[in-house]
C-alpha cells in the first residue's frame, strides 16, 4: 500500500510540474517556473496526502493551512489548485494580466484556495505563527505549513519567527525550507550564505528534520514524522534543484523569472512524459 501511494505521488508531481509550464507558457507572461518547479514535490504530498482541505468550501475555518512565503513560486499552488477544482483551468492563460484572478504572487480572497497574500520575503513565517497560535486557541489540532527559500532566509524577520514558535509550543506548526541554493540574483552562498541551515533552527529549539526534497518517499516520511510531533513546531530542511524536472532549466537562475516560448513547452513537457 504504501509503495503504491509513494508512486501515485510521484505521478502526480509530474502532473503538477506540467501544470506549472502549461501556465507560465500560456499565459505569455514573465512568470517564475524555477522557483516553482523546485518545491512541486513537497506541495504535491501536502495537497494529495496530508493537507485537509476542501475545494468546495476553501475557507472552511477548521482546515489545515498553507503560507507560500516565496510567493513567486505561486505557480506551483495555481497549478495544484485548479486540478484539485478550486478554479478552472482556463484561469491559467489569464496569469498576470490585468484584473485576472491569478496574479504574479499569491493574494488572499481572489485566487480560490490561497490562505495568505505573500511575496514581500520574509513574513510569511510570522503570518504562519499567527494562524498557528490562532488555531491552538481554538481548540483545534489542523496544521499551518510556511514555505520558505533558503535565500529569504536572509531576511532578519524570518529568525523573529524562528525564536518564538519553540517558546509558544506551537507544535501544529510546521516550516519548510526549499533549499535549492539559489535566489533571485545569484546563489545564496554568494550573496550571503546560510551555511548549517538545520543546526540554526535546532538552536532555536525546533525539531528538524532534513531530506531530498524530490524524494517523495523522504517527503512523506518526513511530513509524517511532523504531523504527529508533539511538543516543538517542526521544520523540514529539503534540499532541491532550481528547475527540477526540466534538463535546460535545472541550475540555470536566469529561469528564476523568464517568459516560456512554445519550443520550450514542447521540449519540457517531451521531458517530463519521458520521465514517468
Amino acid at each position: 500500500m504504501r509503495d503504491e501511494i509513494i508512486r501515485n505521488l510521484e505521478a502526480q508531481a509530474v502532473e503538477t510540474r506540467k501544470g506549472i509550464l502549461q501556465i507560465a507558457y500560456e499565459s505569455g507572461r514573465l512568470a517564475h517556473p524555477g522557483p516553482a518547479l523546485s518545491c512541486a514535490d513537497l506541495c504535491t504530498a501536502l495537497y494529495y496526502r496530508f493537507m485537509d482541505t476542501n475545494p468546495d468550501d476553501p475557507y472552511r475555518q477548521d482546515r489545515d493551512r498553507l503560507v507560500l512565503s516565496k510567493g513567486h513560486a505561486c505557480l506551483v499552488l495555481y497549478a495544484i489548485l485548479s486540478d484539485l477544482g478550486y478554479f478552472p483551468r482556463e484561469w491559467g492563460k489569464t496569469l498576470r494580466h490585468v484584473n485576472s484572478r491569478l496574479q504574479g504572487h499569491p493574494v488572499l480572497g481572489k485566487t480560490p484556495g490561497i490562505d495568505m497574500t505573500s511575496g514581500s520575503l520574509g513574513n510569511g513565517l510570522g503570518i504562519g505563527l499567527g494562524m498557528a497560535y490562532y488555531t491552538r486557541l481554538q481548540g483545534s489540532c489542523k496544521k499551518t505549513y510556511v514555505i520558505l527559500g533558503d535565500g529569504e532566509m536572509n531576511e532578519g524577520t524570518v529568525w523573529e519567527g524562528v525564536n518564538i514558535a519553540p517558546v509558544l509550543g506551537l507544535d501544529n506548526l510546521i516550516a519548510i525550507v526549499d533549499q535549492n541554493y539559489f535566489q533571485s540574483c545569484g546563489p545564496v552562498q554568494s550573496i550571503c550564505p546560510m551555511r548549517n541551515m538545520k543546526e540554526r533552527w535546532e538552536v532555536f529549539g525546533w525539531k528538524v528534520l532534513e531530506i531530498n526534497g524530490h524524494d517523495m518517499r523522504e517527503i512523506v516520511s518526513a511530513l509524517e514524522v511532523a504531523t504527529n510531533y508533539h511538543g516543538a513546531p517542526v521544520c523540514i530542511v529539503a534540499n532541491t534543484v532550481k528547475g527540477k524536472g526540466v534538463s535546460f532549466m535545472e541550475h540555470d537562475n536566469s529561469w528564476h523569472q523568464k517568459v516560456v516560448t512554445r519550443e520550450q513547452y514542447e521540449q519540457a513537457i517531451k521531458e517530463l512524459e519521458e520521465a514517468k
